[in-house]
């Protein structure tokens, strides 16, 4: 279907529904390096207009990438939940964001997290594509979404951080320093995670034991990953290694998941040992899921309906369709990762980091943000201090938390324990109740619920120790 508009005295024709998504987007590099970006402002702007007058019910008609040759698309419709979405059903696409921030100023959560399940992930990208990022923020800091393993993610009032203890040659006592040195400053309620420089089974099986063995020797509410592939972990829970959340990069097609060397029922796999091993005290979410923008495209897999480019904004709310429909404990998207060729300077990573962290939550995915840039970006520490910021104001799940915010393996830059405490203590964010009891039985707590200086908390975790 051909749809047009008339700005400022001329026209415009976009063909299709792809497109108009496209067109639509606020620009950033990698749709241009796809070739469907706006070609000017203007006609991004006319995008927008015919975006707002669509109805929400184009979206279950009109495919943005074949259901017979996608089973994203399959899984997407099939997961519809039609009684959940009848409240916003004859609504249009700018309707739908009046909506949203009417539900946002009233503070209704409840509202929002019961029309999740009747949206899918082309619906919220629509929407966000129209609203600015005040408009992302303020409805992102309603919706609620509550997981729980060994700690609680998502509560109101809560900024919980993945402990990333990463080294390049995956030295047990490297990695184990990086850990304490993280425990001493407050962080690790969401996970300790280990992104592996090797994928030897071996190296991850040793990994596993040493995460494990630090959280049993400290009685320490939280749980751990070694971010190995999806099926390196199914092997491992099967010799009995102690694997708490199964972990996978995902995208938001049948190509970009094949990219990653992985399919659906991988993940149901995953998903289905992972929870038989009831390792979880207060829930039982296991998958842990990492996404970001660019991520098909850098497959060669973003193709649509007619063969055109879908935009990657679109393709990554997709990737948060295919999370969803496993429950999983976390999901964060590595914002700033892929590079420039995708992400070319801070404000669009800033733009994209809001983006996918309203679309994740609108759909009831536990939403994280690695906030975060590869040195040949033009982007700096600044850019991730107004992201991060921006973030704990939306009501961001949780973020990274690297020494230094330096990732010495990955070579990239992200956030530090001292960036997480920096936005606790601003924004009166506390972390996960059951880690932030531990803090204050070991005495890592001072009176007024801040982090102990580091010397006293060295001797109390030294004293534990032993």
């Amino acid at each position: 279907m051909r749809y047009r508009h008339s700005l400022h005295g001329h026209g415009f024709e976009f063909d299709g529904l792809v497109e108009v998504l496209a067109r639509a987007t606020p620009l950033r590099s990698g749709d241009v390096l796809a070739g469907c970006a706006a070609r000017s402002d203007t006609e991004r702007m006319a995008a927008r207009m015919v975006l707002a007058d669509l109805p929400l019910s184009v979206f279950l008609e009109e495919q943005v990438v074949p259901a017979e040759s996608d089973d994203v698309t399959r899984l997407i419709l099939d997961t519809h939940d039609k009684e959940a979405f009848a409240p916003v059903s004859g609504l249009t696409v700018g309707a739908f964001r009046e909506w949203l921030l009417d539900a946002a100023a009233r503070r209704d959560t409840a509202l929002l997290t019961a029309v999740a399940p009747g949206l899918t992930p082309e619906m919220v990208a629509a929407v966000s594509k129209i609203m600015r990022n005040q408009d992302l923020i303020a409805v992102a800091a309603a919706t609620e979404v509550v997981t729980g393993f060994r700690t609680t993610m998502g509560l109101r009032g809560r900024l919980s951080t993945r402990l990333q203890p990463n080294h390049p040659t995956d030295d047990p006592a490297a990695v184990a320093a990086s850990i304490l040195d993280g425990l001493l400053l407050g962080s690790g309620d969401a996970l300790i995670g280990i992104n592996p420089a090797s994928d030897n089974p071996g190296t991850v099986a040793d990994l596993l034991r040493l995460l494990d063995d630090v959280r049993l020797c400290y009685e320490i509410p939280t749980q751990s990953c070694v971010l190995t592939h999806v099926t390196t972990t199914i092997d491992l829970i099967e010799a009995g290694l102690p694997v708490d959340l199964p972990f996978q990069s995902i995208g938001g097609t049948q190509g970009a998941n094949e990219g990653f060397g992985v399919t659906l029922a991988m993940l149901a796999e995953a998903d289905e040992a992972a929870r038989s091993l009831g390792r979880g005290t207060v829930g039982d979410e296991v998958m842990y899921f990492e996404t970001g923008q660019g991520s098909a495209l850098s497959a060669d897999a973003h193709l649509g309906t007619g063969g055109r480019p879908v935009d990657q904004q679109t393709l990554e709310a997709r990737a948060y369709g295919v999370a969803r429909a496993f429950r999983p404990f976390l999901v964060n998207t590595v914002v700033g990762f892929i590079g420039p060729e995708y992400l070319y300077d801070g404000k669009q990573i800033v733009r994209a980091g809001l983006e996918d962290h309203f679309c994740g939550k609108l759909l009831g995915v536990p939403m994280g943000v690695d906030v975060c840039y590869t040195n040949h970006a033009e982007a700096d520490s600044d850019d991730m201090d107004t992201l991060l910021t921006l973030l704990g104001v939306a009501g961001c799940t949780y973020v990274m938390a690297v020494p230094g915010a330096d990732d010495v393996m990955l070579g990239y830059q992200s956030t530090s324990f001292h960036d997480a405490l920096y936005a606790r203590q601003v924004l009166g964010k506390r972390p996960a109740p059951e880690f932030e009891e531990w803090l204050a039985t070991v005495g890592l707590l001072d009176a007024d619920g801040s982090v102990r200086d580091i010397d006293p908390a060295a001797t109390v975790l030294k004293e534990l120790a032993r």
